[in-house]
């Protein structure tokens, strides 16, 4: 069993996998002026409180977008489990031929993502990775990363709306019974998740249309399962993309991890 995490803006999220299938998940809410040993009994804590012995993971391996953190959380991880962790960056092994101006600075998180999209769904794909940021990726029909497109995520819009104006709300993102709001607060649900759930579609066809094929959609993220059923294309969704290509990577890359 390893521990797989995954640094987000947000939210850090944890990962016990075994064998590729995920056991448990949780999430830690992003703190930048935490320490190491906050973050190592934070984890620890709810490692033991869902029945894991830190102890009994084999290592572990790190995904993050907040390069400040990186080795705050690594050392938070190596003190939990008492194994040397991974991380994901330039030089790791994965499979992934990446075909983009500057393969160095790509987010880890797209990388992994489609690491995972390319092993358990039929290529070419579009993954959607509904976070903090809405991050689109492309792969081709031979498995290579050609690039995608990154959009403010719906809490951000949502965030810049409030603050940037004088009369609307702070809103909660519960799914609007109709697309024409009949008050303030309907019609900002209804664009915050049917505007968004229309990006996607029109994201879709334009890519489509780019590559000049069809192609498999996958959805992940936090804020996926909140616009997938908003949209009309079909569209797979998996909540463990992310850590399931932080497995497979770990697998291709366990002898440095020892």
């Amino acid at each position: 069993m390893i521990l797989a995490m995954d640094a987000g803006n947000s939210n850090i999220v944890l990962g016990c996998m075994e064998n590729g299938k995920v056991l448990l998940t949780a999430r830690v809410a992003t703190d930048r002026l935490k320490t190491e040993d906050e973050y190592a009994a934070v984890f620890s804590s709810i490692l033991r409180m869902r029945g894991v012995d830190p102890s009994q993971m084999e290592g572990g391996i790190l995904s993050s977008v907040v390069p400040p953190l990186n080795s705050t959380l690594l050392q938070a991880g190596q003190m939990v489990t008492g194994k040397r962790f991974l991380l994901v960056e330039p030089g790791i092994k994965t499979g992934l031929p990446l075909l983009v101006d500057n393969p160095a600075a790509l987010g880890s998180d797209r990388i992994v993502d489609a690491v995972a999209a390319k092993a358990f769904y039929p290529c070419p794909l579009i993954v959607f990775d509904l976070g903090t940021c809405t991050t689109v990726s492309v792969v081709d029909r031979d498995g290579a990363f050609r690039g995608g497109l990154i959009c403010a995520g719906v809490r951000i819009s949502q965030e810049a709306l409030t603050s940037q104006t004088s009369q609307l709300p702070a809103i909660s993102l519960d799914p609007p019974k109709r697309a024409i709001g009949r008050n303030t607060v309907d019609s900002m649900r209804s664009g915050a998740i049917f505007g968004t759930a229309a990006q996607v579609d029109g994201l879709i066809d334009r890519i489509r249309a780019e590559i000049g094929e069809d192609a498999t959609v996958i959805m992940t993220g936090g804020m996926g399962k909140r616009i997938l059923p908003s949209c009309r294309h079909r569209i797979q969704y998996d909540s463990d993309l992310l850590l399931k290509g932080l497995w497979l990577i770990y697998e291709r890359n366990r002898r440095d991890a020892s």
